[in-house]
């Protein structure tokens, strides 16, 4: 029988428990955060938005609310000029690379803006380029003169507007902005939501009524007050790095006294379309549905309704959830409001 080997050395065997414990740590910590990263409910802690596609393919794309803001009027001032669904992809993969859909105040040389504009190359002031509204319809403009632009492929199309040092930049983004057109544009029903916490403070409906008209024009909303201020100057910033909308009348300051559901809720109306660039009755409705809830986190939208279903920014802001006839249908205007409509409720 061997003699045998002597034991460590406490020291030894202290730096071995360390370095097991250590590693332990470690191995617990990654866990955790595969857990909350990718876990079953890894959505309700990731703020954010996400689309996911109509054609059960299995697709998403997330993205953040600030995003989304833009992504959503980009798309809003596409439709609002009838521009079909294919441009406004082109016009969102371009956005995606060019800023990665934020208003960027820098650039590339003098270049700014959602979709890095260059004043001194014609696309306009730098307060006009900063404003998405204006940046975008320029973008819609110049791609309207490339002739058959919608039958090329996304990266030709694209070049032909912004002529890029790196052309071929732009294909690798076209699955999402794919994804993104067909929720924004209202074909893929139901397919956006936004996961927040509920908006803090009250919020405005005015403020969401001059947004519609911002980005949609004055037809969103005939007869609204905001409307009549329609066509003066807009402010060279987005929504999103616009002033807080101010309080709900009625509203007292930490928020006690909220006005009632009826007085914070913009109903927009959807009518059929007048001409056939337009899209149908019930694709409008979504396209407004889905626009409302991307703006949720600026516009402190706490519910929007249409067609039967609900999104709302607390506990179920993952998804649209079907609201039954026990509810009256509320997921869309109620009865008196006249025609169905796209119901968006601000934050008490």
């Amino acid at each position: 029988m061997g003699v045998p080997e002597p034991s460590p050395s406490r020291p030894l065997r202290r730096r071995r428990l360390f370095r097991y414990g250590a590693a332990l740590t470690v191995s617990c910590a990654l866990a955790g955060y595969l857990v909350v990263r990718f876990g079953p409910d890894a959505q309700h802690a990731r703020p954010g938005c996400e689309v996911v596609s109509a054609d059960d393919d299995g697709a998403t794309y997330f993205f953040g609310a600030d995003q989304a803001v833009n992504a959503a009027t980009i798309a809003a001032v596409g439709t609002s000029r009838g521009m079909p669904e294919r441009a406004v992809t082109i016009a969102l993969a371009t956005a995606l690379q060019e800023s990665g859909l934020r208003n960027l105040d820098h650039g590339d040389r003098d270049s700014v803006g959602l979709f890095q504009q260059r004043p001194s190359q014609g696309w306009g002031t730098v307060a006009q380029i900063m404003d998405p509204v204006y940046s975008a319809g320029k973008f819609y403009e110049r791609l309207g003169k490339v002739d058959g632009y919608a039958s090329l492929p996304l990266t030709v199309a694209a070049q032909k507007v912004q002529r890029s040092a790196f052309p071929d930049a732009y294909a690798k983004h076209e699955p999402d902005a794919a994804l993104l057109a067909a929720a924004l544009t209202g074909r893929a029903e139901a397919s956006l939501t936004c996961e927040s916490t509920v908006p803090e403070g009250p919020g405005d409906p005015s403020a969401v009524r001059a947004a519609l008209i911002r980005d949609f024009g004055a037809r969103v909303l005939p007869g609204a007050p905001e409307a009549k201020t329609a066509g003066k100057k807009r402010r060279a910033t987005s929504v999103a790095g616009s002033a807080s909308p101010s309080p709900v009348a009625g509203t007292l300051a930490g928020g006690r006294a909220a006005a009632p559901a009826r007085a914070r809720t913009v109903v927009v109306p959807v009518a059929e379309p007048r001409t056939a660039k337009e899209p149908k009755a019930r694709q409008r409705g979504w396209e407004l549905a889905q626009w409302a809830v991307a703006h949720a986190s600026v516009l402190r939208i706490s519910e929007v309704g249409y067609a039967g279903r609900e999104w709302r920014a607390s506990g179920t802001g993952h998804t649209w959830r079907e609201v039954g006839a026990e509810r009256g249908g509320s997921a869309g205007a109620k009865k008196e409001d006249g025609p169905e409509g796209v119901r968006i409720v601000t934050a008490p």
